[in-house]
């Protein structure tokens, strides 16, 4: 096993000799789509889920997409037999090389197709246990926040606000309306109800947003879709984070000032039970898997 292999147009190769020309649409343009899949011990989460969510972006941005879900999945499990243990499957598809820099959208021109592997990094044991510090800021993302876009010059923005004032991560307002973070879904706890943004074109719809929303049936939780306003957000019990790397996470501190008593709330101690009993059931038939 070579632990740089990466897959790159119908190849297995070393990720350092890959090659991607200055005219690819996606360098030119950021015109393509991409995914992260997580893997643990060689078991993909929701492997499925994600390729199909690809394919719902390939639709929304006009882009042909060049391989099935299984055949993705084919892919997938072939490069992780260079990878094993616990990995993040990088996936990134582009419209391709086209023979001039030109706006508007070219026929027939083969994707650019580029996957890799690293490391999954869980959440550490401190910050499930303490929880997170995070920001707000106001959402000055463009409207197709559905597609997973390579086009991440917003979100990286938008991190970098966290960054600058020291925190995890940056929940974002649209209108006086809680959309998401720069790289997460938001969740927030009132009254023993856990509340999500409606899934519109304004966030990212997470392959773990998804799961949380079935977690919280399965574990009796009781959980809204709608939308939720700033004032909601700033006064609630508590506050999560949620994504494919994070797994869920407490926000404790907002804005500098503590969210409910400080600390990780007792639905998220249940709900952050029920994904690790989730995990650990991966690959089982009673799991619902790759």
């Amino acid at each position: 096993m070579t632990s740089d292999i990466a897959y790159f147009n119908g190849k297995f190769l070393p990720l350092d000799e890959i090659r991607i020309s200055p005219l690819d649409r996606g360098f030119i343009f950021g015109d393509g789509i991409y995914e992260v899949v997580p893997v643990y011990n060689g078991v993909p989460l929701h492997g499925r889920e994600h390729f199909d969510r690809l394919q719902r972006s390939c639709d929304e941005i006009l882009m042909k997409n060049p391989h099935t879900t299984d055949e993705w999945m084919a892919i997938t499990m072939d490069l992780l037999k260079h990878h094993p243990g616990n990995q993040s499957v990088y996936i990134h598809v582009t419209r391709g090389v086209q023979s001039k820099r030109d706006h508007v959208i070219p026929k027939g021109l083969p994707n650019t197709v580029m996957m890799f592997c690293y490391p999954l990094a869980s959440p550490s044991k401190e910050s499930v246990e303490n929880g997170v510090a995070c920001v707000t800021a106001e959402d000055f993302r463009w409207k197709k926040n559905h597609v997973k876009s390579i086009s991440l010059l917003g979100n990286v923005l938008a991190r970098q606000v966290s960054v600058d004032a020291g925190a995890v991560e940056t929940i974002m307002f649209r209108d006086g309306f809680m959309t998401e973070a720069s790289a997460s879904n938001a969740f927030v706890v009132k009254g023993g109800t856990v509340l999500a943004a409606p899934q519109d074109n304004l966030i990212l719809l997470g392959i773990t947003y998804q799961l949380l929303e079935k977690l919280a049936k399965d574990g009796t939780l009781k959980l809204e879709v709608r939308p939720i306003s700033r004032a909601e957000v700033l006064a609630a019990d508590e506050v999560w984070l949620s994504s494919s790397t994070k797994e869920v996470l407490a926000v404790t501190t907002l804005d500098g000032k503590p969210v409910g008593n400080g600390q990780p709330g007792p639905m998220f101690r249940k709900m952050h039970a029920l994904y690790q009993d989730y995990k650990s059931r991966l690959g089982r038939k009673d799991a619902v898997a790759a």
